[in-house]
């Protein structure tokens, strides 16, 4: 089976090496829209459901907790088809470019879509959430970040210029989830929306007509120069699914590269789950406009600096070993938050301790991943890239899916309280000890556990010592291929 899309718009990307216009518009601008509407939900759509639609206590508290998961396993299932068409894809605009360009229309009529929960019966609800959440989720949103997540393996060969737009296409996200969502957001959006239902939709509409553009801009500014090496062998079959999978889990690069990921995903997604609960009832009082500002001030003044010093690093000590040293600082920092959850300057203290050592993991970590795929392609003779992001894609969803599911069951078992209006018309918003030590573990207290584990991880996985060597005899077999190729003809 071979996928082709028909008069595809052209790359406005023409040159063999990477240029100026493709970092700061394929790289940083363009995939903003899409990644700045997933910050806000991966941070907020959860608080939507559980304080503005009051929905947990819906089944005794069984829906927050059974739907993501059931969501999740659907989202996963939609990974696996994602990535086998793409890895079937063959068009003169490469196999994830076209798929990004029709995820542009889909992201703003799903996000919409996510918010537009009609009033009424609880089980309309129940149907509209799961329904939109799956449409966003499994689909639309399946289609950009699996495209989207490729392009850094797939734009170029130079490790130099491939951990340049590392490093841009992470400046985005951080620029989404570290400035807009975690500083803005709380000190500005989220004081002015409330619990108000109106205000929730119309913003969030904004964030996702936003999108479309943006992710346009992407598909125009991007180039797979990796895919394109092939473009002219028409004839060459594709690699079956099943020995894509073989290949993927017979590599022990490969298989710790996603176990360190699904690991860090799950620390991650417990952190940002309870981010806002923490600065609202541990740290703070509801919807103050300053506990969070401080803390995301304190996460963002980190990824400033390591827009200018991580790469250089990693060029000098390599990017693992950079990485592993700061996972050592990522627990230490956690680890003190966790003791202190409610003394603000040690929070804010172990917080910079935390988010310095986090710079490298962020900044590199798909130049690491593009390097072992690399290696695959020597080892096999073959690329798997479709099947290895729709893996990789799998694990984040289904993690995320499970946090959230585990996430909301530790809401409503330790006696959450959704925040609502007294008598007075007071907005009350207080919270049980058994509530508040299960958000304080969830934000602080598991990632000082997670670090350790992937700097042991990390250890085994030296893929960087022999990637210059691998990618040399990987040209030299194309020149060789090209050549028996044209003495054929």
């Amino acid at each position: 089976m071979q996928i082709t899309f028909r008069s595809l718009p052209n790359s406005r990307v023409k040159s063999p090496d990477v240029q100026r216009s493709e970092k700061w518009l394929g790289y940083l601008l363009g995939p903003a829209g899409a990644l700045l509407l997933n910050a806000v939900l991966g941070t907020y759509l959860n608080v939507y459901y559980t304080d503005v639609l009051k929905l947990t206590s819906v089944w005794g508290g069984a829906f927050l907790t059974i739907f993501p998961m059931i969501s999740k396993i659907i989202d996963a299932i939609t990974n696996i088809i994602m990535g086998y068409l793409i890895d079937h894809t063959k068009t003169k605009e490469g196999k994830a470019r076209p798929w990004i360009l029709l995820s542009a229309p889909l992201l703003t009529i799903t996000g919409i879509l996510l918010f537009t929960v009609p009033s009424g019966s609880e089980t309309l609800q129940v149907i509209w959430v799961l329904v939109s959440y799956n449409l966003f989720y499994s689909f639309a949103y399946t289609i950009f970040n699996m495209s989207h997540g490729l392009m850094v393996p797939l734009s170029t060969r130079n490790t130099q210029q491939r951990g340049s737009l590392s490093v841009f296409n992470q400046i985005a996200t951080i620029m989404m989830s570290g400035i807009i969502v975690a500083l803005i957001f709380p000190m500005v959006v989220m004081p002015m929306l409330g619990v108000d239902k109106g205000k929730w939709i119309t913003t969030m509409c904004i964030l996702s007509i936003l999108a479309l553009p943006l992710t346009l801009m992407e598909y125009f500014f991007t180039k797979e120069r990796v895919t394109l090496e092939d473009a002219d062998k028409t004839q060459q079959s594709a690699v079956p699914y099943r020995q894509s999978l073989k290949a993927i889990f017979s590599d022990r690069y490969m298989v710790l590269i996603l176990l360190y990921f699904l690991i860090y995903t799950v620390g991650t997604q417990f952190k940002n789950l309870g981010l806002v609960y923490f600065c609202n009832y541990v740290l703070g009082t509801y919807n103050d406009g300053i506990t969070q500002t401080l803390i995301s001030v304190v996460g963002g003044i980190p990824m400033g600096i390591g827009i200018f010093a991580v790469w250089p690093l990693a060029k000098k000590f390599g990017k693992r070993n950079l990485t592993m040293a700061g996972f050592v600082l990522y627990a230490i920092g956690s680890a003190i938050c966790w003791i202190f959850p409610t003394n603000m300057v040690l929070v804010i203290i172990g917080q910079f301790i935390k988010n310095i050592g986090g710079l490298p993991c962020s900044y590199v970590f798909m130049a690491l991943f593009a390097d072992v795929l690399d290696h695959m392609e020597w080892k096999n003779r073959f690329r798997c890239d479709g099947v290895a992001m729709s893996i990789y894609n799998t694990i984040a969803v289904a993690s995320i899916g499970i946090v959230t599911g585990l996430f909301n069951l530790l809401l409503a078992k330790t006696g959450y309280v959704a925040p609502y209006y007294d008598a007075a018309g007071q907005l009350i918003a207080v919270q049980g000890e058994a509530a508040k030590s299960a958000i304080t573990f969830a934000f602080v207290g598991l990632e000082s556990i997670t670090a350790v584990l992937l700097v042991i991880i990390l250890a085994f996985i030296p893929v960087e010592k022999y990637i210059k060597k691998e990618q040399e005899e990987i040209k030299a077999r194309k020149e060789k291929e090209n050549e028996l190729a044209e003495n054929n003809q």
